[in-house]
């Protein structure tokens, strides 16, 4: 029986020897391995990183080797963003085209610094309070047109009780102040929050009633979820854009999907770097500064057309007035899907 435990006893050992460092070639010490072959897929080792799958030959276990990991891959990280942003800030299309010529590792990949300025915007809009402060200008600019509907209709009432005013336009008065009575109403509806009569919805579609439903029974419940729905879904601003560009070159087979995805890629994350610096701009206390940032993106468009699909001067300029139309109604489509999903 004692052989047999003592044979028992090594199989065990090596099985989990293996678990540990599996397909090595020779013992592991605390914190560093000696392999003949990758720890990752177990090719033969012939230099410092595997041939097959580019792992490291060498594999630090240790908490000094995972810092180095980690000051590492910052300081690439930081290397090529700094490389990035200017280019695609000044030259975005010689980088877009010089990236899709195959200079992958001078420049951050177009999805990585989408994602990149997707959680750093709604991180900035958070902290600065853009987005929970959108709902209260928006009732404070309804306030306002509220009191020049009131100052209107105030006028209208005046004008109707006039000596002297014909029938007729004694009606057309009338239909006009009671247009304006209702139009207010509407509007003190929505700043106040009442409820609307079920009533009023009867000639509204089947499936936007639920959502304007729950849009009244708790509103910043709604907008946080639309807020969420449209961080987690990011990435459809993306194929939504994609096809639009494409009309733009309906006939050019030289430029493919694949192009004009990493051109719609790092455009819009150009544009999120923009809302970024926008936020920060009004919470530091300069909105005015900030609403300049408004007459950038078509400057932007025009370099990065002209420059990625090498355009000429009117032709860049025409394409660029056609893409700007087109990111309006995509950043509808967005909006619109966001909010479908938000409310879902």
């Amino acid at each position: 029986m004692g052989e047999f435990e003592a044979i028992g006893d090594a199989v065990t050992g090596g099985l989990l020897a293996r678990a540990v460092e599996p397909n090595a070639g020779e013992a592991v010490d605390n914190e560093h391995t000696h392999e003949k072959n990758c720890l990752n897929c177990g090719t033969p080792l012939s230099g410092p990183y595997c041939a097959a799958c580019g792992q490291k030959s060498h594999v630090h276990r240790s908490l000094r080797g995972f810092m180095m990991d980690f000051v590492q891959g910052l300081f690439n990280f930081e290397g090529k963003i700094w490389r990035t942003l200017p280019m695609l800030a000044w030259q975005p299309g010689e980088m877009t085209r010089r990236y899709i010529a195959g200079e992958r590792s001078r420049f951050i990949s177009p999805v990585a610094l989408y994602l990149f300025t997707v959680f750093a915007m709604f991180a900035v809009l958070n902290f600065t309070g853009a987005l929970d402060s959108g709902s209260e200008s928006i009732k404070t600019e309804m306030k306002a047109d509220i009191a020049e509907e009131q100052a209107a209709l105030a006028k209208l009432e005046a004008k109707s009780k006039e000596a002297g005013i014909p029938k007729e336009a004694l009606a057309e008065l009338n239909r006009k102040i009671a247009k304006r009575k209702e139009s207010i109403a509407d509007d003190q509806r929505v700043v106040t929050g009442v409820k609307v009569d079920p009533g009023d919805l009867d000639e509204t579609p089947g499936w936007v009633r639920p959502l304007v439903k729950s849009a009244q029974e708790n509103p910043e419940l709604v907008s946080l979820k639309i807020q969420e729905a449209a961080s987690k879904y990011s990435w459809l601003l993306i194929p939504i854009s994609v096809p639009f560009l494409w009309l733009l070159f309906p006939l050019r087979r030289r430029y493919n999907l694949y192009d004009h995805t990493v051109f719609v890629t790092y455009s819009l994350s150009f544009m999120m770097m923009l809302v970024i610096v926008g936020g920060v701009l009004v919470a530091a206390g300069s909105p005015g500064l900030a609403s300049i940032l408004f007459f950038l993106p078509p400057f932007h468009m025009y370099r990065h057309l002209k420059g990625a699909y090498e355009l000429g001067k009117w032709s860049a300029i025409m394409r660029t007035m056609a893409l700007v139309t087109f990111a309006f109604i995509a950043a509808g489509m967005f909006l619109a899907a966001s909010v479908a999903i938000g409310t879902m």
